[in-house]
């Protein structure tokens, strides 16, 4: 008995993009909480591109809330070109044995729908998941998730943070944003269940290189964070380290530290320890790690460090930065690279997961005597 995988995510996709377009409508008549524009704690406009809209712009989102909607309908038709649906040996036959099936017919004797026109969905959602995960969302998406883990901790040290809050970190405008994204990865996760046995790209080797790239890519901005906490401008002027003191540049050094350290954990994508607990954590020595354990945090940070990086390469191209000050923006340009790698990793590592057994477990000497 074979079961269509995508169906699941498509029919979620679709909910969601049911109930995104009824929001749509419902900012469109005038309904608080429209996410842009003026009720948007947006400083000068410039973060998101759709901070110059006003909400009969609701109307638009409506229109493509539908739009997401058939198209993840139409990704819930079953492909008969996947591997998961082809006739297993307990299928029952055909429904109409006869004649050699005609090219484009499926084994049960049905039209295949992965050529015409269900055949280029897929082709039509992957821009649509990209839209919803990567253009509408802005760089406040990673400063909520950077600074929630001080504001976890401010109370039992006794921080200030200068009254700073979680309704700050994320104000709905930004809750939005994360809105946006699920159904993003909703749509991508139905698009890749339909399409998938069309080719593995996505190799071990490309993984590794990947691993290395992601790794590498931020400690660019770490250098230039670290230094400027020393005193030491790296990258702009004396003046423009001067104007960010008061513990700013002890926040960006925090930053620094925090893609640094997952720059580490990214290793961990190829290496034993990222698929077997390390021997020195209690309780969990030698035991499976399990895969999501580290495909769903370093997906998410792909996302945001790379939509971190294209609003810094969309404020570069409207001339907001001068050439002489590089340090403060230049770094932030090469984000993209970093989450495209970490986000091929993160596959990689999945696949290979997925595809393998469970590696077994180290057993030291001294548990060895134990047992004999």
């Amino acid at each position: 008995m074979t079961i269509f995988t995508s169906g699941r995510y498509g029919y979620a996709a679709a909910l969601w993009a049911v109930a995104y377009g009824l929001l749509g409508a419902a900012w469109a008549l005038g309904a608080p909480g429209y996410p842009w524009g003026a009720d948007d704690p947006d400083p000068d406009g410039a973060l998101s591109i759709l901070a110059g809209t006003a909400p009969p712009f609701g109307w638009w989102i409506a229109a493509f809330s539908a739009l997401v909607a058939a198209t993840a309908l139409a990704l819930t038709r079953r492909n008969d070109a996947h591997p998961a649906n082809a006739p297993g040996p307990n299928d029952p036959p055909p429904l109409r044995p006869g004649p050699p099936r005609r090219p484009g017919t499926s084994p049960r004797g049905g039209e295949r729908p992965a050529k015409g026109v269900w055949g280029r969905v897929p082709v039509l959602a992957w821009p649509i998941a990209a839209l919803l995960v990567l253009v509408v969302p802005d760089s406040r998406l990673m400063m909520g998730v950077a600074y929630t883990p001080l504001l976890l901790a401010a109370p039992l040290f006794g921080w200030g943070l200068g009254g700073a809050t979680f309704a700050d970190a994320w104000p709905w405008p930004v809750l939005n944003q994360l809105v946006c994204v699920l159904g993003g990865l909703l749509l991508a996760a139905a698009a890749r269940d339909h399409g998938r046995g069309r080719g593995n790209w996505f190799t071990p080797a490309r993984g590794r290189i990947a691993v290395y790239v992601a790794v590498a890519v931020p400690l660019v901005y770490c250098a230039t964070r670290w230094a400027w906490a020393l005193g030491i401008p790296l990258g702009v002027s004396t003046e423009f380290l001067a104007a960010g003191e008061d513990g700013l540049w002890l926040a960006g050094a925090y930053l620094a530290t925090f893609g640094a350290l997952g720059g580490v954990l990214t290793l961990g994508l190829v290496q034993r320890w990222g698929e077997v607990f390390p021997r020195w954590i209690p309780g969990l020595r030698g035991r499976r790690v399990p895969p999501l354990l580290a495909v769903v945090p370093a997906g998410f940070v792909s996302i945001i460090v790379t939509v971190a990086g294209l609003t810094y390469i969309r404020w570069t191209v409207a001339g907001r930065f001068a050439l002489e000050e590089w340090g403060a923006w230049l770094p932030e340009c090469f984000w993209p690279v970093w989450g495209a790698a970490l986000a091929t990793a993160t596959v990689c590592y999945h696949r290979r997961r997925r595809a393998s057994p469970p590696p077994v477990a180290e057993v030291s000497p001294r548990s060895a005597g134990r047992a004999r």
